[in-house]
């Protein structure tokens, strides 16, 4: 099963992890923050926790948070999870 499906319902070239890679290792280099950043919220929104950190790591998301326009939901979630992953 395919979970990329269920963030990029409409847009099946990134629901296929080799292109999705390559987006984002694009996005990565060329300093292009907004599309990776459009990725990201699909993701934090959409995904489940686990598929999210296969492409962003728990440091990613957290630094980014405040630049997401996340549901309160989505917000809380992900603050709650930096809080137990960046544990020391």
């Amino acid at each position: 099963m395919n979970t990329l499906k269920s963030v990029f319902w409409e847009y099946p070239e990134l629901a296929e992890e080799r292109h999705l890679r390559e987006v984002l290792e694009k996005c990565r280099a060329t300093s292009d923050w907004s599309m990776y950043l459009w990725i990201m919220r699909r993701f934090l929104e959409y995904g489940r926790v686990v598929d999210t950190l296969k492409f962003f790591s728990i440091d990613e998301v957290i630094s980014n948070l405040d630049k997401l326009r996340l549901t309160e939901y989505s917000a809380n979630k992900w603050k709650r999870l930096g809080e137990v992953y960046r544990a020391p």
